[in-house]
């Protein structure tokens, strides 16, 4: 078997196909399960899931809602996903919006796409009117999710599935009568924008489905497995991995009551599957650890760990049994966390492999639909790969280097259908059918994938040499007492912008920011003894202000150089 094809491959070509199998193959089983006002929990099956889509989908049908576009921005919850699927089976666009944006930024996307019609939480209420009023703008439908009846122009989510289920019933729904387009604009969303302004990507069900399928031959799932949705839907990976993936092959959907919940709701759902970034990564490591080191077993955990990755050489698995007290504390039954976006410290990695849980990195973009290759639990990968590329993919590294780096170039059914309105941006993206990526990169020697950064984050010396600033990042980064950091050029010499931690300061007996600088000082000077010259560090600034961020946490470096060049 291919090593890019391990389990057999369960294929869908649309979202109504998706959405018919997964009510046909698990039926009265959990899809769902979600807190109403009084934290009561209620379970959702995958047939009443479906009879909510169409529900949904009939009512948007007969407002005259078909081929237009639908835009949709709350915090993630159940009416999200179901609104998701039946603005896109009922033949309409879905828009995702980032409900992090500014509301200014937001308007002008709405305006910007000429959406139709929004379905929204109650948050949104009062600046979705007002859009209303701008200028250029097509909205014609504002629907809220937490509305009991419709008033002020404002329709409500409810009343309109209970309009739906009424015309299914009276048999004058369009609903099951409807044409879908598979290789057509389903889904127009806008990247997140770490070196430019958004693009918004056209993607169709196809492109999706391509991906989703191809998905399937890597991980394998257990029928009895739940997953927290936290990052947000609207978001490509967190939409695909962690909605629609996990729908597919059948887990339980829970969503988090808050970022800050994440560990209370483990525990609460019993959750086997995550679905992250490093930024939150980071923050279960740092509590894992925390709670070794307060127990006073940080020794004991070292040995048993260091026994348990030696009995792993031989295939001996105890690690569920090593390190059950820490797993419980998760929950007790979280085995796999797939994460993405942005390159994640080695030593997290090591530790939720360590104890049990199986690290899956995935690499892709929102124009790929938007996985390009993911690590399969069946092998062990080096740290740092993201896995093989989907078999239904091609990659090719463009003009690579000595080391064998290029940038990435992929063709595929995922690849996006171009950028909304924007012909020019979309030529530049292709070259020769092929999808540049803008990421650089390059395969190992047993066919995986290996980023190594953004080609247009690529700094080039005078004397050409290449320095990739996500490695000295993550060198910078491993500084007690450091949060963050940003690596870039300045008349030929490599700098830093450094965000030091203000609580950590007390931990590490440092008074003013003046010792501060003093311990990186000399921090650097080991770091630079390790690197060629000309990826030494020979300059840097200190801050406790956190780098400016997209709402993923990815740094926008063309924003934070020109805060520096201001300075």
């Amino acid at each position: 078997m291919k090593k890019n094809k391990i389990y057999n491959e369960k294929t869908v070509h649309s979202f109504r196909e998706l959405v018919s199998y997964c009510a046909t193959n698990y039926g009265d089983r959990t899809a769902f399960t979600i807190k109403d006002s009084n934290k009561n929990l209620h379970d959702i099956s995958f047939i009443e899931f479906e009879n909510n889509i169409k529900e949904l989908g009939s009512a948007l049908l007969d407002l005259g809602l078909e081929n237009k576009k639908i835009a949709l921005i709350s915090q993630d919850r159940y009416e999200w996903c179901c609104s998701y699927f039946a603005i896109s089976t009922s033949n309409n666009v879905v828009v995702p919006l980032d409900h992090l944006l500014p509301e200014i930024e937001l308007q002008r996307l709405l305006i910007e796409s000429k959406v139709d019609a929004i379905i929204f939480d109650t948050k949104y209420t009062k600046w979705v009117q007002e859009v209303c009023k701008q200028e250029g703008s097509a909205l014609k439908y504002l629907i809220c999710m937490d509305s009991i009846n419709d008033e002020d122009n404002i329709l409500s989510y409810s009343k309109l599935v209970e309009k739906g289920k009424k015309l299914i019933e009276d048999k004058m729904s369009k609903y099951e009568n409807i044409s879908i387009d598979v290789n057509a604009m389903s889904i127009l969303i806008y990247t997140s924008g770490t070196t430019s302004n958004p693009k918004a990507v056209m993607l169709s069900q196809g492109n999706i489905c391509s991906n989703l399928s191809a998905m399937t031959t890597l991980i394998k799932y257990h029928p009895d497995d739940s997953i927290l949705v936290f990052l947000p839907l609207h978001h490509t990976l967190a939409c695909l991995a962690s909605f629609l993936f996990c729908y597919f092959i059948g887990f339980r959907l829970c969503f988090a009551d808050s970022i800050k919940d994440i560990g209370k709701n483990l525990v609460e759902y019993k959750i086997s599957g995550l679905v992250c970034v490093p930024a939150v990564l980071e923050i279960m490591y740092k509590q894992i650890m925390r709670g070794i080191k307060k127990s006073g077993k940080y020794i004991p955990f070292k040995i048993l760990s260091a026994i348990s990755n030696f009995l792993l050489f031989f295939h001996i698995d105890l690690r569920r049994k090593f390190f059950k007290d820490i797993l419980d504390n998760l929950g007790g039954n979280m085995r796999t966390i797939i994460y993405g976006s942005a390159a994640t410290d080695k030593k997290i990695i090591h530790l939720f492999n360590t104890i049990g849980i199986d690290m899956l990195q995935g690499y892709g973009l929102t124009e790929t639909a938007p996985v390009i290759s993911c690590e399969s639990d069946k092998y062990h990968f080096e740290t740092g790969s993201s896995g093989y590329v989907l078999y239904n993919e091609e990659v090719k590294i463009d003009n690579p280097d000595e080391t064998g780096t290029g940038e990435i170039l992929v063709k595929g059914p995922n690849v996006m259908l171009g950028y909304y309105n924007n012909e020019s941006a979309t030529a530049q993206a292709f070259k020769e059918g092929w999808f540049c990526t803008g990421d650089l990169g390059k395969l190992g020697k047993d066919g995986s994938l290996f980023i190594t950064g953004r080609k247009k984050d690529l700094i080039v010396l005078s004397n050409g040499k290449k320095v990739f600033p996500e490695e000295i990042e993550a060198l910078i980064n491993k500084i007690d007492i450091v949060e963050e950091s940003m690596v870039y050029e300045d008349n030929d010499k490599i700098c830093a912008e450094i965000v030091y931690s203000k609580d950590n300061m007390a931990k590490n007996n440092l008074a003013t920011v003046d010792d501060v600088r003093s311990v990186i000082e000399e921090e650097i000077k080991i770091i630079n003894k390790n690197l060629p010259i000309y990826k030494y560090i020979r300059e840097f600034s200190l801050t406790d202000v956190p780098l400016i961020k997209t709402t993923t946490q990815k740094i926008k470096r063309h924003e934070e150089m020109k805060k520096i060049k201001g300075e």
